[in-house]
C-alpha cells in the first residue's frame, strides 16, 4: 500500500488478509456452521432460520446435486429473490464444488437466454414466479436439471403453505408454466430435492481456492453482459477484507450474534451477496426483504427489532427519507449506514445524518472485485464525499492511458490490484486482456483523483455506462435492442441526472415511420428489457451527431452538451 494510505488507515485494521487459512469457501462455511449452529442466520416474513438449519439444508441440496452426476466444473444458475432459499442454494452449490451463476429474477427471456447460454449452466434453481420466462428459452440452453421452489417452501409447514397459496391464487404472481422434460431433462421441486439429498453424503473436498465460485455477470462493451470469473480465493479474500473493515463499528452491538443486517438489496447483486457472506463469517443474522420497492412494508419490518447495518444505494436511502412513516423507525442501534453501488449524494447524506444520527459511509467496488475495493472508515462521524481508502491487501493506482501511474492530485483511470480481483472475463480473452495493465492492475473505467491523504475521489466515468439505482446499464445493449423496434432507424442511449435514481436513461431515436410514438417505443422496451434498463425519456431527432467515420457521439447528446 502507498505510504499516504497507511498513514490514514484506521487503528486496529490489518493491512492484509490471509486467504490460506481456508481451503475453500466450503471450509469457511463448515467452520461457521459448526461454531454458530444454534444462532439465527436469517429472518424472513417473521420465520427464522438457524445456522444449523442452513447447514443441514444446504448439505442435503448439495449432496442431491452431486447425485445428478454433473461435471466437476458445472455451473448452476440461481434465479431467486431475497428468500431463505437463496442462501441454502448458494451454500449448497459452493459446498458441492460447483459454480454459482447469479441471475436477476426480473430478467426478460432474451436476457435470461444469453446468460444461461454464455455461462453454460446445466442446472438452475428458480422461484416458480419466474418459471414461465425459463420455459420460453430452456430448449435453446444447456439446462438439464431444474429445481422449482415456491415462495413458502422454507417458511414452515402451515405458514409456508399459506404464503405459497396466497402468492399463487390471491396475488396471482405465478404465471402458468410447463417446463418441458424432453431429452432427459429433470424438473424437481425443492422439497423433493432436499428430501432426496438428506440421506446422502456430501463430498465437500471437491473445490479448492482456485476453483470458480461465481460467474457474476456485468455489462459488456459489445452490448452483451459478460461473466466475471470469481474464484473461491477471490470470495474468501473479499469476505475477510469486509470482516476486517466493518468489525470496529459492529463491536458496538456486542456479541456478533446480536448484529442484525438488513438485506434489502438483491442478493444476486454483488454488493448484497458480499455482505451475506460477511454475515456467515461473523455469525450475525440478516433480515431478508423480498420486495424493498414496497417502502411502507419495508419500514414496518425495520420497526420490528433493532438493526445494526443498513447497506443501501443512494436511491433507497432517499426513498426511505421521503416516506411519511420514516420517522417511526428507531435508529438508535444502527452502527453502519453503508452506501455503495452508485455515487452517494451529499444532499442525501446530509438529510440521512440529520434524521438518523448515522453518517452515510461511502465505498466503491465492482462485480469484478467482489464488491470490495475502497471504503471510508466505518467509525467516521461525517460524510466525506470520497470513496475512501483501499481495504486490506488492495492496492489502488491512478493511471494514464499508457498504464503509467500518475502522482497524487492528477486525474486518471482508477485501477485496482488485490486478491479479491477477478481472474478473467469468462471465455472472453480479448475483453480480459483489455481489462488489465501490464503490471497486473485491473482498469475500472472510472476516472479518479487520489488525494495526499490516500483517499480517492471519483470525478467521472471513462466508459459510457449509465448507473441507474446502483445497477450498471450499458448503452450498447439498449441500442441493440431498441434498434430492432419497428420504425426505428437508429438510436443512442445516455444517462441524465435523476434525483431518485441517480441517473435515468434517455434514448434519442431517429425513426423511419413518423407515426411511431414514444408510447410504442416504451412498450417495446417493457417487453425486451428489465425494469431498470428501460428508458425514462424518449426524444425523436431527425439525425444524431456523428464522427467523420459515422460513430454516434453520445457525449454530444448528454445534458449541457452542444450538438
Amino acid at each position: 500500500m502507498q505510504a499516504s494510505v497507511l498513514k490514514s488507515y484506521p487503528a486496529g485494521v490489518p493491512h492484509d488478509v490471509d486467504t490460506s487459512q481456508y481451503r475453500s469457501l466450503g471450509h469457511l462455511f463448515d467452520e461457521s456452521f459448526a461454531r454458530h449452529a444454534d444462532r439465527p442466520f436469517s429472518v424472513c416474513m417473521e420465520r427464522w432460520m438457524s445456522y444449523g438449519e442452513l447447514d443441514r439444508q444446504s448439505r442435503a441440496l448439495g449432496a442431491w446435486l452431486q447425485s445428478l452426476g454433473l461435471d466437476t466444473d458445472a455451473r448452476v444458475a440461481i434465479m431467486l429473490p431475497n428468500v431463505p432459499q437463496f442462501a441454502v442454494t448458494m451454500c449448497a452449490v459452493l459446498r458441492a464444488g460447483y459454480a454459482c451463476v447469479n441471475v436477476n429474477p426480473l430478467y426478460t427471456a432474451r436476457e435470461l437466454e444469453h446468460q444461461l447460454k454464455d455461462s453454460g449452466a446445466t442446472a438452475i434453481v428458480i422461484l416458480e414466479n419466474f418459471a414461465s420466462t425459463l420455459e420460453t428459452v430452456i430448449d435453446s440452453t444447456d439446462i438439464q436439471h431444474v429445481v422449482v421452489t415456491a415462495m413458502g417452501d422454507l417458511l414452515g409447514g402451515v405458514y409456508g403453505t399459506w404464503i405459497t397459496l396466497a402468492v399463487r391464487h390471491l396475488a396471482k404472481m405465478v404465471p402458468a408454466f410447463k417446463l418441458p422434460r424432453s431429452e432427459g431433462r429433470t424438473v424437481t421441486t425443492l422439497p423433493d430435492a432436499l428430501a432426496a439429498g438428506a440421506g446422502r453424503t456430501l463430498d465437500t473436498e471437491r473445490a479448492t481456492l482456485d476453483s470458480i465460485a461465481f460467474l457474476q455477470y456485468t455489462g459488456g462493451t459489445t452490448g452483451l453482459s459478460k461473466g466475471a470469473t470469481l474464484t473461491h480465493r477471490n470470495i474468501v479474500a473479499a469476505t475477510l477484507q469486509a470482516d476486517a473493515w466493518f468489525t470496529p463499528a459492529l463491536t458496538k452491538a456486542g456479541d456478533s450474534s446480536n448484529v442484525n443486517g438488513i438485506a434489502a438489496l438483491p442478493l444476486y447483486h454483488i454488493f448484497a451477496l458480499t455482505l451475506c457472506l460477511l454475515a456467515i463469517r461473523q455469525g450475525s443474522h440478516m433480515t431478508l426483504i423480498p420486495n424493498p420497492r414496497d417502502i411502507g412494508k419495508f419500514i414496518k419490518v425495520l420497526r420490528k427489532r433493532p438493526f445494526h447495518i443498513l447497506p443501501a444505494v443512494n436511491t433507497l436511502f432517499n426513498a426511505l427519507l421521503v416516506h411519511p412513516d420514516f420517522k417511526t423507525i428507531d435508529f438508535s442501534h444502527l452502527c453502519v449506514s453503508q452506501a455503495g453501488g452508485m455515487a452517494a449524494s451529499e444532499g442525501t447524506a446530509r438529510r440521512w445524518f440529520e434524521a438518523t444520527g448515522s453518517p452515510m459511509i461511502e465505498g466503491w467496488g465492482m462485480s469484478e472485485t467482489c464488491a470490495i475495493g475502497t471504503n471510508n472508515p466505518v467509525l467516521n462521524t461525517a460524510f466525506t464525499g470520497t470513496i475512501g481508502l483501499p481495504l486490506p491487501g488492495i492496492e489502488i493506482a491512478i493511471k494514464d492511458d499508457d498504464g503509467r501511474t500518475l502522482p497524487d492530485g492528477e486525474a486518471g483511470e482508477l485501477c485496482i490490484k488485490g486478491p479479491n480481483v477477478m481472474t478473467d472475463y469468462y471465455r472472453q480473452p480479448e475483453e480480459t486482456a483489455a481489462a488489465f495493465t501490464a503490471d497486473g492492475f485491473m482498469r475500472t473505467g472510472d476516472i479518479a483523483v487520489m488525494q495526499e491523504d490516500g483517499y480517492s475521489r471519483i470525478v467521472d466515468r471513462k466508459k459510457d455506462m449509465i448507473l441507474v439505482s446502483g445497477f450498471n446499464v450499458f448503452p450498447n445493449e439498449l441500442e441493440n435492442v431498441i434498434s430492432l423496434c419497428p420504425g426505428v432507424v437508429e438510436c443512442a442511449a445516455v444517462g441524465v441526472p435523476d434525483e431518485r435514481k441517480g441517473e435515468a436513461i434517455k434514448v434519442f431515436v431517429v425513426r423511419r415511420d413518423v407515426s411511431l410514438t414514444e408510447e410504442a417505443v416504451m412498450r417495446y422496451c417493457s417487453d425486451k428489457l428489465t425494469g431498470y434498463k428501460r428508458p425514462s425519456h424518449i426524444e425523436f431527432r431527425d439525425a444524431l451527431p456523428k464522427t467523420n467515420v459515422g460513430k454516434i457521439l453520445r457525449r454530444k447528446l448528454r445534458p449541457g452538451a452542444t450538438v
